[in-house]
């Protein structure tokens, strides 16, 4: 896409993201994306960013740096990933994901991970696609009785 703007996310993106969440799951958003931007995109050290066509959010990347690790160097986590289903397939993730790894290169961290369910193919596909790959971690669950 010739005309894509990525820009860092800001504060009133949330809508957008919202709608963007809504339209790829088809089920109402539970998530408060306003709380999510201010406790980590809003933060200079975490490259967070929205993609624009013609004026329009169409896509949003939400990275970190954890604070500390189970014995790992320092490394960073794509948290949320979003591309308007009408955009898909146009490359929009791809070049967010461009402007979050040159964000950690220019810091020098070396490791991103990334967490995707077994059953969305589609995305694993795409990180695949960036390079990613298994990792050394175990995701472990736990349900707190009410």
């Amino acid at each position: 896409m010739d005309n894509l703007l990525v820009r860092k996310l800001k504060a009133e993106d949330a809508k957008d993201i919202s709608r963007i969440y809504s339209s790829i799951t088809q089920k109402s958003v539970m998530t408060d994306f306003r709380r999510i931007i201010e406790e980590l995109a809003l933060k200079e050290e975490n490259p967070c960013f929205v993609a624009e066509f013609q004026g329009k959010v169409v896509g949003f990347m939400i990275s970190h740096t954890p604070a500390g690790g189970f014995g790992i160097e320092e490394s960073a986590w794509i948290t949320m990933l979003g591309v308007d289903p009408k955009f898909m397939g146009e490359g929009i993730g791809k070049r967010l994901a461009e402007e979050v790894f040159k964000f950690y290169k220019i810091k020098g961290i070396k490791h991103i991970y990334t967490t995707v369910r077994w059953f969305y193919g589609d995305l694993m596909s795409f990180f695949k696609s960036l390079g990613f790959d298994k990792s050394d971690f175990v995701n472990l669950h736990k349900v707190l009785d009410d």
